[in-house]
């Protein structure tokens, strides 16, 4: 089979009827670790830890948050959506009477990426664009330091984590 692996390029990550069965899987692409869902007959890839504080998502949770699909993070209950990498939060407008529970969006938090599919085999393109996403900050060297502290924090303790 030739590279199909070239920076900034397509990143064969497994054959469709692999995937689709496996529902949920890791891959290291150009150092990052993006996460590959396969939900509803659509495939999603965004980085594998969540914006907040680096949990992992790939045994999160997805539920259809006031229409759109979203991967509830395992660690502290964000919900990000599939699609577009929203971070989404129930809140109310105190102005409104009366106040009313609605769901707000924060903005784009989680970095997603392309996924294509040909021939049976499905391709990742790491969209690196906006320059900066949340998410981003537990694909580096830092946050990569961040996750392995809170891991070990957790191991050896039996009090939860606090958030920060």
């Amino acid at each position: 089979m030739e590279e199909k692996e070239q920076s900034g390029g397509l990143h064969f990550v497994g054959k469709k009827d692999e995937l689709i069965k496996a529902k949920r899987s890791f891959r290291t692409l150009e150092g990052r670790d993006v996460l590959i869902i396969y939900h509803q007959g659509v495939f999603y890839a965004m980085d594998c830890y969540c914006y907040h504080a680096g949990g992992t998502l790939e045994n999160g949770d997805i539920e259809d948050i006031n229409g759109k699909l979203c991967i509830i993070c395992p660690k502290h209950k964000y919900k990000i959506t599939l699609a577009k990498g929203e971070g989404l939060y129930r809140g109310r407008n105190p102005q409104e009477k009366p106040p009313v529970f609605r769901w707000y969006s924060k903005g784009v938090k989680q970095r997603v990426h392309t996924v294509t599919e040909e021939n049976g085999e499905v391709f990742v393109k790491l969209v690196m664009i906006p320059n900066w996403v949340d998410s981003d900050y537990y694909q580096g060297e830092k946050g990569k330091v961040e996750r392995a502290k809170t891991f070990t924090k957790k191991s050896t303790s039996t009090k939860h984590p606090v958030c920060s």
